[in-house]
């Protein structure tokens, strides 16, 4: 059975309960779970002071489990950045093993493809996506699959609708990127890829509780800052949990794309299942992938 261990890299973990259902369900789907020692860990919103989240990370670096898979995100990794032995995480993943995440874990994927380009896998969070109660919707199948298959081995290409208007693009490129939010926030630090690494890529995005014109903003960042008009393609995953305001007056992710559209000709594929919600797929962050798009259908391989 492939080893899977769960840590806490960022936030809190406030309930044990659902982690110890999440390690339920991650057995039942072939993995040998073990939980890191610091899991449970707390100190103020974080899962554990700098140190002992630091020190997990180490850990599970030198113990090579085939699967690293974070409890949750939250924030707290942007804190350890500077301090992190990339190359012993690279050699973890040179000995096989798949670090998983999404959110916050987007600063550790992001600095690990900058310091060393080694691959890690953008993908479900244990308590977001298998410590959910049965009544809360349970585990999602087409995510718990994707993941299963993508830890294996077995997981080729993902593919998702898009809007029409993109039929017979085709691209080639590393994939990268993640959360918005904590990717603007590594532009300017070592921790943010050169732009030799993620240039002509394939860049994906998503966010949470960020309203339509601060996602806008941040990615007028991005434009300005010569990054977003750098790549082959942006696909855009979920923008959930916002709350629109009085003031929008109809202003709202469609507006933002189609000012975006107005500022760069780099094609903005929307539809793609991945961010904070229960349905996602499973990404190699820093893979060479093939993008195709038939009609509205987009493939992905690697």
């Amino acid at each position: 059975m492939p080893q899977l261990t769960l840590f806490t890299p960022a936030g809190v973990v406030l309930k044990a309960a659902p982690l110890r259902l999440a390690a339920k369900r991650l057995q039942a789907l072939g993995f040998e779970v073990a939980v890191d020692e610091s899991a449970l860990a707390r100190h103020q919103r974080f899962g554990g002071d700098d140190d002992t989240r630091l020190a997990a990370l180490h850990r599970i670096a030198r113990a090579t489990p085939q699967v690293a898979l974070a409890t949750r995100g939250g924030y707290g990794l942007t804190r350890l950045l500077d301090r992190i032995d990339w190359p012993l995480l690279a050699r973890s993943v040179e000995a096989g093993t798949h670090w998983v995440g999404h959110s916050d874990l987007t600063a550790l994927q992001l600095g690990l493809l900058a310091h060393t380009r080694a691959r890690s896998w953008a993908g479900p969070l244990a308590l977001d996506h298998f410590g959910r109660a049965d009544a809360d919707g349970g585990v999602d199948e087409v995510t718990s699959a994707c993941f299963a298959e993508a830890m294996s081995g077995e997981l080729e290409a993902v593919g998702f609708r898009t809007e029409a208007g993109f039929d017979g693009l085709q691209a080639r490129g590393l994939l990268w990127g993640g959360n918005l939010t904590v990717l603007c926030s590594l532009l300017g630090t070592p921790h943010f890829p050169k732009a030799g690494i993620v240039k002509g890529g394939v860049l994906f995005l998503e966010d949470v509780n960020e309203h339509p014109y601060r996602v806008e903003r941040m990615l007028l960042q991005l434009q300005q800052a010569g990054v977003l008009d750098a790549q082959k393609a942006v696909l855009l995953g979920q923008f959930t949990a916002y709350k629109p305001s009085p003031l929008d007056r109809g202003y709202g992710m469609k507006a933002v794309l189609q000012h975006l559209r107005t500022r760069t000709a780099v094609p903005l594929l929307t539809g793609l299942p991945f961010g904070h919600v229960p349905t996602i797929v499973t990404l190699p962050v820093g893979a060479r992938v093939d993008l195709l798009v038939q009609g509205r259908d987009v493939l992905v391989g690697w």
